[in-house]
């Protein structure tokens, strides 16, 4: 396994959109895997393959306490979605440092494959749900800051600009 580097934003690749994995095949497990590796040493919840610079819809995701239940999700979709919304604080490993209140669906039906190639569903809520909204929205080439107010993305983009201009002359 290998830890891989993860895009920042306001980097243009978070941006694209994921293709769908045509077979699960032994280089997606590898993906998976690596993507498992890279996530728990970031460390984070959840990690969508955009994030990595790998455009095909790959998700992993551990929301428990100990780590130790991790899901791998291939081909993510919501194929429903409650009224009711919850506001969460999220966070990001592509936009580190930062957190901010989003309002999503408190909770949603999803549907992918597993690492064997089969379809299976499941209903997701709280932490679940958001990690879950969260990181398909990395395959759909959406950061979670795009959720707030104009104002906030500008600030941020600012911020994030300046930070990298000083890292540079570091």
């Amino acid at each position: 396994m290998a830890l891989l580097p993860i895009l920042h934003f306001p980097d243009k690749r978070l941006h694209k959109v994921a293709k769908p994995v045509a077979a699960v095949t032994d280089r997606i497990r590898k993906l998976a895997a690596d993507m498992a590796e890279t996530m728990y040493d970031a460390p984070g919840v959840g990690l969508a393959a955009t994030q990595i610079d790998v455009h095909e819809r790959v998700v992993v995701i551990d929301v428990s306490e100990n780590k130790d239940d991790l899901m791998v999700l291939i081909n993510p979709e919501i194929v429903s979605l409650s009224d009711e919304q919850k506001t969460h604080e999220e966070g990001c490993l592509s936009v580190p440092g930062v957190y901010d209140e989003v309002e999503r669906p408190a909770t949603v039906r999803v549907r992918a494959l597993n690492l064997e190639g089969e379809v299976h569903e499941f209903d997701a809520e709280g932490l679940l749900a958001v990690c879950v909204q969260h990181e398909i929205d990395h395959l759909n080439g959406k950061v979670f800051v795009q959720h707030l107010s104009y104002l906030k993305q500008t600030r941020l983009k600012a911020r994030l600009r300046k930070e990298q201009r000083e890292l540079e002359r570091a």
